[in-house]
């Protein structure tokens, strides 16, 4: 029974994390995991990788002594020596470059691939960018798609009252208008119930005939279309058609958008270009977790292209010192060794033994133009590298204060069109609610739900613009989303 009991309880526990495998791939991906994929995959991110790799292979390259050199030489017919015949020649020489050359050659190289690294960090912080500004318009198109269907249900609504007043408009057109010739005090009551209308004549006589005379125009308006004739009904109704054929043509723009954002979604992540891509429902806002003052900090410290300058910098130090030593002379120690076979016409005890020379060679560099030319090449590059240098901070510092602007200005115009899309909002349900009793213009109707379209619109595009901030300060921070390689 026991038994029995744990199969269960083990068959039911496989079973449950079945389920949470499960159900965890349904799960939408996230932005941190398409990050990942792109480190992992992006082309330019990989050449650069590449690049650094190549670069790391030069430093065994200069570190190593030149090639030695072998000469062997045979004598077709022997030469006829005092001591015997020579029958070949075989000469080794191995060459030396001047003290330190070679250390500042390979520091040059690993300078240059330390320079190559910072451009391959540089690369990657550049399609995290791209990759994070990309989802938020991603996120910016859905949420415009979501605010278009919604207002789209709301002129539906819209088009179904007022079709509903138009058919019920011939029955109350013929009792509407003899009501108001007969009877003045009737008309002063139709007009009071017009809070836009006779509200602001209470202290009048109620049973003057020239109060239904003294109506606003927009209470006049409310009434012709609760109670004249059926074609201004009509219009109305052709009107709120027009809105709705340009909000679903608005829709379907947004959708086409939607896909070539994907498109270019996919190719930072090197997808095909019809992949999904998942997002979440709500558009938040991020926070930035840190001071601006902070960001600048960083900013001089860790940017990539500022440090890739600097190892640059270094390694044309490193090699002023290599174009100097190079200037000195160059020494060769060789051997040189003679196969001798023995004569018969010699007579000597050396007969017969093969000779071996230790040699010696240093270079004479005695053309001077060269090596100077060389020297001058390396303190020009440093100039020009140190004028990139400050080109590059005073670019970062002009970028800092368009994010800063970017930062602040969505930061402002998030609350403001979130107060200003709630208002507008509750003035539009308080509309609808009179838009079947005439109170309410239709034109009036549609004004504010195009302000509420505005402002809705106008919000997610704060938010974004917020969100595109804040990634672009952590860019020039380089603070990687993920641990670097």
């Amino acid at each position: 029974m026991k038994i029995t009991a744990y199969k269960n309880i083990l068959l039911a526990f496989i079973g449950a994390c079945g389920w949470f495998v499960a159900s965890s791939q349904k799960q939408p991906d996230s932005l941190l995991q398409y990050l990942v994929i792109s480190a992992k995959n992006n082309p330019t991110v990989q050449q650069k990788f590449y690049e650094y790799q190549a670069a790391l292979q030069k430093v065994p390259q200069v570190g190593a002594l030149p090639d030695p050199e072998l000469n062997v030489g045979v004598f077709i017919q022997p030469m006829e020596l005092v001591d015997g015949r020579q029958n070949a020649d075989i000469k080794l020489m191995q060459m030396f470059p001047w003290f330190g050359t070679l250390k500042s050659a390979k520091d040059e190289m690993s300078l240059m691939a330390k320079a190559k690294f910072e451009s391959f960090r540089d690369a990657k912080l550049q399609v995290f960018f791209d990759v994070k500004k990309s989802w938020y318009e991603l996120q910016k198109v859905q949420q415009d798609i979501r605010i278009s269907e919604k207002n789209l249900d709301i002129l539906h609504t819209i088009e179904r009252l007022t079709l509903v007043k138009f058919k019920a408009a011939p029955a109350g057109g013929n009792s509407s208008p003899a009501s108001g010739t007969s009877n003045p005090a009737g008309s002063s009551q139709s007009s009071s119930a017009n809070p836009q209308g006779m509200q602001t004549m209470g202290g009048n006589s109620g049973g003057q005939s020239g109060a239904s005379s003294a109506q606003s125009p927009s209470a006049m308006q409310s009434s012709s279309m609760g109670s004249s004739s059926g074609g201004s009904g009509l219009a109305d109704l052709y009107r709120i058609q027009i809105e709705i054929g340009e909000l679903e043509n608005n829709i379907e723009l947004l959708k086409t958008q939607r896909n070539t954002i994907e498109a270019r979604f996919n190719a930072y992540l090197n997808r095909p270009s019809a992949s999904p891509v998942q997002l979440p429902d709500q558009l938040i806002p991020d926070s930035l977790g840190l001071s601006l003052l902070a960001v600048t900090d960083s900013m001089l410290s860790h940017n990539p292209m500022l440090g890739m300058l600097q190892y640059e910098q270094q390694s044309l130090d490193a090699r002023q010192k290599m174009v100097t030593k190079m200037g000195y002379p160059m020494m060769g120690l060789g051997l040189n060794y003679s196969v001798i076979s023995k004569s018969a016409m010699s007579t000597s005890s050396m007969n017969g033994k093969d000779m071996i020379m230790p040699m010696a060679t240093v270079t004479l560099p005695i053309y001077r133009n060269k090596y100077n030319a060389m020297k001058i090449e390396a303190e020009l590059l440093k100039s020009a590298n140190k004028e990139n240098y400050q080109a590059t901070a005073n670019s970062l510092q002009t970028n800092y204060y368009e994010a800063v602007q970017l930062f602040k200005d969505g930061q402002r115009r998030v609350k403001l069109y979130d107060s200003q899309s709630d208002l507008a909002g509750k003035t539009l349900d308080i509309m609808l609610k009179g838009l079947s009793t005439s109170v309410v213009p239709l034109t009036d109707i549609l004004r504010v739900r195009q302000q509420l379209l505005d402002y809705e619109f106008k919000k997610i595009e704060a938010v974004v613009d917020y969100n595109t901030a804040i990634s672009w300060l952590q860019r020039l921070m380089a603070s990687s989303p993920i641990q670097e390689n």
